[in-house]
């Protein structure tokens, strides 16, 4: 038998029934702004559930009548996606676009499902290239080293960064950070996030140019005249002392401190384990809830832990599965957190996002939030964690959307994070 953190528990979890459409903003809108300064200009809009022609709306609001160097597209799964992204072609002619699908959208005004939400980046201040990597389950590494090859070569444009789109249901995406890595070395960063399909855990999707598609990874290389800042956190704690992974493989943990996984991890949180012949639908949805609010925390050289979400445990083999790489040989921490210390870690990956841009004010932000921290928040957090988002950048214009997994890597080779939050500022 094996438990898994499937759609249903995660939707419990979050306190969320699908809301059909409905709009979770708040009465104010300030959708469709923009930021400019003499070179340069970012601006988001937005389409509701239910708008006839959304990516018309949503693209015609972030343009104004201005040509882009850049459309990023977040989009929900449940939109025809050939005639959302015909729309925007449309509207905004042939300019370089990548997009996802996603498990929730968001905007200035706050969290939103069944949405489209595009960001325009213009102005003389970019250079902007785009590129594709098709079949990236068969090699995320080389899908990695595929796409980093996009990067502007502008010495005039001194400040650069890869954003990246993948599909997080094709493997461990720690090799596609490694691919990439690999191609570009230490001097430029990476970030976004990987594509989600609104909890079903099937199917994501991904856009380029005027193409749909899927199994794939999608990438814009900047380079800028001015700063683009990241910052990533988490707000998750260590709880007791490290575990040492005696054996795993990839995504899968065997034993820790030369026990079974399973087991170690349940013990330590004063779980009994139940025997595979024992387990029913209560012990695999107690196991879903402790899972969310307790992931594994690799220890890092600096800063603080990566975290891995446990997907899933193997009661027969004793195993926990995790989302991405948990490397033989690590230390690692179970971990806790609540609503607070995530809303902490709001604040925190945006003050580290700001200050990278070195006094320099921001033009705009995008999020890329990990749908777990969603869980953990429930309703009204995640509200608050978008108002969070505007304090700390008031009347800046913010696009995210909700996550399988968030990629940052500004030091070192790991650059692939879970149940985290990931800040794009440019200045």
């Amino acid at each position: 038998m094996r438990w898994t953190t499937d759609e249903s528990r995660i939707r419990r979890e979050r306190g969320l029934a699908a809301r059909n459409g409905q709009r979770s903003f708040s009465p104010t809108s300030t959708l469709g702004a923009v930021a400019v300064n003499p070179d340069r200009w970012f601006a988001v809009g937005y389409a509701a559930p239910g708008e006839s022609e959304p990516g018309t709306r949503a693209a015609t609001q972030a343009l104004r009548g201005r040509a882009a160097r850049l459309m990023i597209v977040f989009c929900s799964p449940d939109h025809d996606l050939e005639a959302v992204l015909g729309q925007i072609r449309a509207a905004a002619g042939d300019v370089p676009l990548i997009g996802c699908t996603t498990a929730g959208e968001i905007a200035a005004d706050g969290p939103s499902d069944a949405s489209v939400v595009v960001t325009a980046l213009g102005g003389d201040g970019f250079a902007v290239e785009t590129a594709v990597a098709t079949a990236a389950s068969r090699d995320l590494r080389a899908a990695g080293a595929e796409v980093a090859r996009c990067v502007p070569d502008r010495a005039e444009l001194p400040h650069k960064a890869l954003l990246i789109l993948s599909d997080g249901l094709a493997g461990d995406q720690q090799e596609l950070v490694r691919g990439a890595h690999g191609v570009l070395g230490a001097a430029v960063p990476l970030v976004g996030g990987c594509a989600g399909d609104a909890l079903r855990m099937s199917r994501t999707f991904q856009l380029h140019g005027g193409d749909v598609l899927t199994d794939a990874v999608v990438a814009a290389g900047i380079a800028s005249s001015a700063p683009l800042g990241i910052g990533v956190r988490h707000g998750w704690r260590r709880v007791g002392d490290p575990m040492l992974v005696t054996a795993s493989a990839r995504n899968q943990v065997f034993t820790l401190d030369d026990r079974p996984a399973l087991d170690a991890y349940l013990e330590r949180l004063d779980e009994v384990p139940p025997a595979d012949h024992d387990a029913d639908a209560d012990d695999a949805d107690g196991f879903a809830h402790l899972a969310m609010r307790h992931p594994l925390g690799l220890a890092r050289a600096g800063g603080e832990e990566q975290v891995r979400f446990i997907s899933g445990g193997d009661l027969t083999g004793r195993s926990l599965s995790c989302i991405a790489e948990v490397p033989e040989g690590a230390l690692v921490w179970i971990m806790e957190g609540d609503a607070q210390s995530v809303l902490d870690a709001t604040d925190a990956a945006c003050a580290d996002s700001l200050s990278a841009l070195g006094g320099r004010a921001p033009i705009g932000l995008l999020a890329f939030d990990c749908i777990a921290r969603r869980g953990v928040l429930g309703e009204p957090g995640i509200r608050a964690e978008i108002e969070r988002l505007t304090t700390n950048a008031p009347g800046v214009p913010i696009a995210g959307f909700y996550t399988y997994g968030e990629i940052a890597r500004t030091r070192g080779v790991r650059g692939f994070h879970n149940q985290t939050l990931v800040v794009l500022s440019v200045a």
